[in-house]
């Protein structure tokens, strides 16, 4: 049997006991998935992140790990707006119990501003702003504005 030492030789970055991993997310958007997942460094979780790291699969790829945090349904969504081929793995004890694919939502409510001052989910009234995932970009169920990606791919 191989120590911890020996198992971790030649990685970039430790295994972790418990926690998520997020694998197969698209080269250069790992900053973006932190972003989203509203950690700031000054948050209880460790966190490992691997850029453009080469894949077979994908040409390069990134890694986000955090530890001793699972993330929700809703955290997992906004995840696959930013890139729709990453996996989570649930890590418990050093191993995986949990590996699944992200999926793209019909619709999202609550993640997203719409970018209309005029729009009714940017007044005081109690709604979330609710919009639904289309090719072209996220449409505003309210003021029917539509969020689109710029060349690079990024929401803009």
């Amino acid at each position: 049997m191989m120590t911890e030492s020996e198992e971790n030789e030649g990685l970039l970055v430790r295994r972790i006991k418990n926690g998520t991993v997020i694998d197969h997310i698209d080269g250069g958007e790992a900053l973006n998935v932190v972003k989203i997942l509203g950690i700031t460094g000054t948050t209880q979780e460790a966190l490992s992140i691997a850029t453009n790291v080469p894949s077979r699969n994908m040409g390069r790829k990134d890694i986000v790990k955090l530890t001793n945090r699972e993330l929700s349904k809703e955290e997992v969504d906004r995840i696959a707006l930013i890139s729709p081929r990453a996996t989570i793995n649930i890590i418990r004890n050093f191993k995986v119990c949990e590996k699944k694919g992200v999926e793209i939502p019909i619709q999202i409510e609550g993640l997203v501003r719409c970018p209309n001052p005029g729009c009714i989910s940017n007044t005081n009234e109690p709604i979330r702003s609710r919009f639904r995932v289309l090719p072209e970009g996220l449409h505003c169920c309210y003021c029917d504005w539509v969020i689109t990606r710029d060349i690079t791919g990024h929401i803009i």
